[in-house]
């Protein structure tokens, strides 16, 4: 089920709360899903029965076009349309750990870009632990490279014209029960439960996107 227009409700997540156990624990996965994001949704959707003209806009329309937007919305619509968007693509970017080692067109670009996964894998701690307060850490696809970038709060990379491949949402509610302060030890877990084969998907999904801008260009 795709839920991409208003009214937004809550998906189920395509995996138990506790399937990510022992990295990121159940608890925290009720929470994050059933509260925060829950709380996300509801905030939207109020804010959109006011405005029939939004409502046959996807959530991505309507986060690419807030600043655009009247009446005082570009910042609810910012804020909580970022936060549903965001939760999802962090939620849907994970999977039960798993042994196998990760393959693809995504983990060869990210070897030929930073030399090994590991550079890889400090780069993006690097950056998560560089976001002062909430926010998240992406690796998004940019005129056909790969960028490890960082957006405040509930901020998109779809504002900036980037392409998202992964997210990683270094709020304090995504880590604290089982981590306290200590978000560097968080993404080091986060890394044993990423879905390798939807981030796999999305990178391939950019190149057909970016792809398809450069024919319209030269048409």
């Amino acid at each position: 089920m795709e839920n991409n227009m208003y009214p937004f409700v809550n998906l189920p997540l395509p995996y138990a709360f506790d399937a990510l156990e022992p990295y990121i624990d159940t608890k925290t996965m009720e929470i994050h899903h059933d509260r925060q994001l829950q709380a996300y949704i509801n905030q939207l959707n109020r804010v959109l029965s006011d405005f029939p003209v939004l409502q046959s806009m996807t959530l991505e329309e309507l986060i690419i076009n807030a600043d655009e937007l009247t009446d005082g919305l570009s910042i609810p619509i910012r804020n909580y349309g970022g936060g549903v968007y965001n939760h999802r693509f962090y939620f849907n970017g994970m999977q039960p750990p798993s042994d196998l080692t990760p393959r693809g067109r995504l983990i060869e670009m990210i070897n030929a870009q930073y030399g090994n996964f590991y550079n890889f894998q400090e780069v993006v701690k690097r950056e998560g632990l560089s976001v002062f307060g909430s926010g998240y850490a992406w690796l998004v696809f940019d005129d056909g490279r790969l960028r490890v970038i960082t957006t405040p709060n509930q901020n998109c990379p779809l504002e900036q014209g980037l392409c998202p491949i992964l997210a990683l949402d270094v709020w304090e509610h995504a880590y604290f029960l089982k981590h306290y302060n200590l978000r560097g030890n968080y993404i080091d877990d986060w890394f044993r439960v990423i879905n390798w084969e939807k981030a796999d998907e999305n990178y391939l999904n950019c190149i057909q996107n970016y792809q398809e801008m450069g024919m319209r260009r030269r048409k």
